[in-house]
């Protein structure tokens, strides 16, 4: 997939101290971290399964960049990018500027009604090859891919005056208590709470994965 954005930069600053939620999205971010007295550090997030609490003390600053979903960055580009004026956009974009094998596939399985069997059929390979292939690239299954980009495709309905049932039958689910089950497990809240508060279903449409933009992001 050639031409895709490679990464979103964001940025973030702890004025005091805070306690965060970050969600599964499907990305790994590459993090810059300085604190008061504290070197800075680089660290390159996990993908996640479930919301996972960060807190940060009063005074970090972090740097942010977002890979695109799927994205796969070895050792050394960290180790470059830890070196002091390293030139941290542009390492990314060398790193990220071929495409990964499975960049079409993970594209594929995000589309409104795919699923594993079909991707790998349109792909020309067993849904055994397929599975083999992502765990070699160190991603998650192939089915976390599909099942993660329903529940934010739901997530980011939310806002809509859509009646409940109705927005699980659009998302492919089979029925408003499996969307309940679903968004609850990726996203820690039943579809009528997370309706209730913006500020999440803000975060739940950010450019990840199913979305995926070349829009700059500010916070994250």
């Amino acid at each position: 997939m050639t031409g895709k954005i490679a990464f979103q930069k964001w940025h973030h600053r702890a004025e005091g101290e805070t306690h965060s939620l970050v969600f599964p999205d499907g990305c790994r971010d590459v993090l810059i971290v300085s604190s008061v007295g504290v070197r800075n550090h680089i660290v390159l997030t996990e993908f996640d399964f479930r919301p996972r609490g960060v807190r940060l003390r009063p005074g970090t600053k972090i740097t942010g960049y977002r890979l695109r979903p799927g994205a796969v960055i070895n050792p050394s580009t960290l180790d470059a990018i830890a070196m002091e004026g390293a030139d941290v956009e542009e390492i990314l974009g060398n790193a990220l500027a071929l495409a990964n094998e499975l960049d079409d596939v993970i594209a594929a399985l995000t589309l409104p009604g795919s699923t594993v069997q079909s991707v790998s059929k349109s792909c020309g390979i067993s849904v055994r090859t397929m599975q083999r292939r992502f765990r070699q690239s160190c991603l998650p299954p192939p089915d976390y891919w599909r099942l993660l980009a329903r529940a934010r495709r739901a997530a980011s309905m939310l806002s809509s005056p859509l009646p409940l049932a109705e927005l699980a039958c659009a998302c492919d689910f089979s029925d408003q208590a499996h969307m309940t089950r679903e968004l609850i497990s990726w996203f820690g809240g039943a579809p009528t709470q997370l309706r209730r508060d913006p500020a999440i279903l803000d975060l739940l449409r950010q450019p990840a994965l199913g979305n995926w933009t070349g829009e700059q992001i500010s916070t994250r």
